[in-house]
């Protein structure tokens, strides 16, 4: 009978990724330190032929694998991230344990619908309005006094807008109907005061890890790293960590990140992360993710198993 350790050495568990960005790469490296199996797949590369029911990318049948983590389909949200998430639905389909269940990460793809989620779920998020009317849109605006214009589809505060309240009737109305050239359905939520930093909690398996702090660059808007960020170590209490794991719990998610705020009116949800990187985990709080993500998946493999 072979012992746990050789179980898993036995299993082929592949990455969807971008092949040569850190994140994708050392998820790859310890799922094949462990198992001595290492693929590493672009979804581009992935072939979905329905007429024999099998899943290809360069010749290797996914249909054949154990297990596929998604760590990244995309490097920018859009509708065809969407289409791969359902191309990825019939490996699921076809009995592969996916990682995470495509039907929880195309909730999420969609700003709007990752949204709706957290607010059927009760989540204090900022608030957010939608509508198509550039004069609904104006009014909403002048009433949150500074409210940011978020696209359905990005990630990394990218194309989002950031209206000032000093910023004229004029200006606001110019840029709300230049955004709309692009954004026919205008998705606007509140600025608040983030006091420079929000927050990354992260969670496994619906399990708390970590969590991190984003400090923002004093000369940017928002505290992503890409606008020159920093992670920092954060702790937080019992009912913070509460509330992070009440916003996984909308989805059900293999890994994740909770973006959180601590404003004046209290902690804040922005959004609930599909794929969730390792990078926060690592600098700010010194912690391997993605080696407990490794192990997860393959106990998780196990289980489904009966090992």
């Amino acid at each position: 009978m072979l012992n746990k350790s050789e179980q898993l050495s036995n299993l082929k568990v592949g990455v969807i990724g971008i092949p040569g960005k850190w994140s994708t790469e050392v998820l790859a490296d310890r799922l094949e330190a462990k198992t001595g199996f290492r693929a590493v797949m672009d979804v581009r590369d992935i072939a979905l032929h329905l007429d024999t029911n099998k899943v290809f990318c360069k010749g290797l049948d996914l249909t054949e694998l154990d297990g596929v983590i998604i760590k990244k389909i995309s490097q920018v949200y859009s509708p065809t991230t969407e289409d791969r998430i359902h191309i990825l639905s019939h490996l699921e389909a076809l009995g592969v344990p996916v990682f995470s269940p495509t039907g929880s990460m195309g909730k999420l793809i969609n700003r709007l619908s990752g949204t709706l989620a957290l607010q059927q779920g009760g989540i204090p998020m900022p608030k957010t309005r939608i509508t198509e009317s550039v004069e609904a849109a104006f009014e909403i605006v002048r009433e949150f006094g500074a409210a940011i214009l978020k696209p359905l589809y990005s990630t990394k505060a990218r194309g989002m807008v950031y209206l000032r309240e000093e910023d004229s009737d004029e200006t606001v109305r110019t840029q709300l109907a230049e955004y709309q050239q692009t954004q026919p359905l205008l998705y606007i939520q509140q600025a608040l005061n983030l006091h420079g930093r929000d927050l990354g909690m992260v969670f496994i398996g619906g399990e708390y890890f970590c969590t991190y702090a984003r400090v923002g660059n004093a000369e940017a808007w928002n505290t992503t790293i890409n606008s020159g960020g920093r992670y920092e170590m954060f702790e937080p209490d019992a009912e913070l960590i509460e509330l992070g794991r009440r916003s996984q719990a909308c989805f059900d998610l293999s890994f994740t990140t909770v973006d959180i705020a601590l404003t004046d009116e209290g902690p804040v949800v922005f959004e609930v992360s599909a794929f969730g990187g390792f990078k926060g985990a690592l600098d700010g709080c010194h912690l391997d993710a993605a080696e407990a993500y490794a192990n997860y998946v393959l106990s998780s493999i196990d289980n489904q198993k009966g090992n």
